[in-house]
């Protein structure tokens, strides 16, 4: 038996390692929870090589299967869990995963929390790693947790290593986990701010952009809590259930019309209004520029008759820069897709003015957009023979410098933002005009 040389640790002593391989259960309990004490005093900068190399991680792994002795497994599981923090390699190799997952069925509360902690270490240090814990059947008596447990730290403990099992690349497949659908349908309606953020994370990345994923959501009730989650008091939560419904909103048309029909126009603009965080703000008009690549009854639905393209306009001249590219992107979005009728309201609502001002941009990727929105507005006067209007568009356009602005924009070195500079210029005759 190799041991822990005294060098590199003082507290670590023979005696507690002596102690673990006596026959003695009383002595292997008193040596275990030493070890505990010495882990969770050293949680910041854990010895963890020293341990490994000795042979005593095995020996916890015996322990841990120990269902005699409970009071023994309790404190096999509290080092385990600490090792597994910095190493979870060892509890693979020897075992100890296995043991884990028949502890999540262990009537012990106690017990529960552990093993659903480790295995929640374990499958977030790699792909392969969680691939091993689901193959090891963690998935189902981890669900039966969230199902039955109401003590808030095995939810949170819970809901923390679900999510760990949804995540990663590549993801696992979704019949794998479609289990988990109505469990965090049931975990997303119990208000605590951090369950809520596993369980909206969990979702996250549960969703693979496919129709069939899609159904299954809203057919789980989970798309109509995610629009309701938006209204939450957490930021953080609100943030991590509207990415999802951006993600829902690309799907194609007619799953958006159902994320709409759950209400989420509403909180939309509530966030664009009312609340101020820059990442909310980013991933809501996200979503709404999601929804203005669609029909034109999307768009009449989704941003006319909701009153917000005055609120994008708005972001688009004063937010900041990161604000501004999506909620221009939006705007733009139904300038191509929508019809003259909208393009003319767009316009009356005074969207040539931050198209003009953001073509001096630092940004290429804005520019661009900005060209697109202005070409895809008087394409759209020139479709319907409206030659006053396309007048009216250019003098717009003029009064916001946008002429000069364009001009500039043919010599910078962009063969996409010469081109798109040239064809309005050349098209419509503005040259030098003004």
């Amino acid at each position: 038996m190799s041991r822990i040389p005294k060098a590199k640790t003082d507290e670590v002593v023979e005696d507690m390692i002596d102690g673990l391989f006596s026959d003695d259960p009383s002595r292997q309990l008193e040596s275990a929870t030493k070890f505990n004490a010495f882990l969770s005093s050293h949680e910041e900068n854990l010895p963890i090589d020293e341990i490994v190399v000795s042979e005593v991680v095995p020996r916890f792994v015996e322990f841990l299967a120990n269902k005699d002795n409970t009071e023994l497994q309790s404190a096999a599981a509290s080092v385990l869990v600490c090792i597994s923090k910095k190493n979870t390699e060892v509890l693979i190799d020897h075992g100890a995963v296995p043991i884990f997952v028949h502890l999540l069925r262990f009537p012990t509360g106690y017990l529960q929390l552990q093993a659903t902690g480790a295995l929640g270490n374990v499958a977030s240090a790699s792909t392969q790693s969680r691939d091993y814990v689901l193959r090891c059947g963690a998935l189902r008596p981890l669900l039966a947790q969230l199902h039955v447990n109401k003590h808030i730290m095995m939810l949170r403990m819970a809901a923390w290593t679900l999510s760990t099992l949804c995540c990663g690349q590549p993801r696992p497949p979704f019949h794998q986990m479609k289990a988990a659908l109505a469990p965090l349908e049931k975990v997303l309606h119990f208000n605590d701010k951090e369950v809520l953020s596993h369980a909206c994370r969990a979702v996250y990345y549960l969703f693979d952009g496919s129709r069939e994923t899609f159904q299954s959501f809203f057919d789980a009730g989970l798309v109509l809590r995610l629009v309701q989650l938006l209204g939450y008091g957490s930021p953080s939560v609100i943030y991590l259930a509207i990415r999802t419904i951006r993600n829902l909103t690309n799907v194609d048309d007619q799953q958006t019309q159902l994320v709409i029909n759950c209400g989420a126009l509403r909180f939309l603009a509530n966030l664009l209004t009312r609340n101020h965080r820059i990442n909310i703000k980013r991933v809501a008009c996200s979503t709404i520029s999601n929804i203005t690549a669609g029909t034109k009854e999307l768009i009449q639905q989704s941003v006319i008759d909701a009153n917000l393209i005055p609120i994008l306009v708005n972001l688009a001249q004063n937010a900041k820069l990161g604000i501004k590219e999506t909620a221009l992107c939006a705007i733009v979005n139904a300038t191509l897709r929508g019809s003259y009728a909208q393009i003319e309201y767009l316009v009356k609502q005074g969207c040539i003015k931050p198209l003009c001002d953001l073509l001096i941009c630092p940004d290429r990727r804005i520019i661009s957009v900005c060209l697109d929105g202005l070409e895809n507005i008087l394409n759209a006067a020139w479709a319907e023979k409206k030659i006053e209007d396309m007048q009216s568009y250019c003098q717009l356009i003029q009064d916001e410098d946008g002429i000069k602005k364009i001009q500039k924009l043919v010599q910078i070195v962009s063969y996409e933002i010469d081109r798109k500079a040239s064809k309005i210029l050349q098209t419509y005759g503005m040259i030098y005009k003004g």
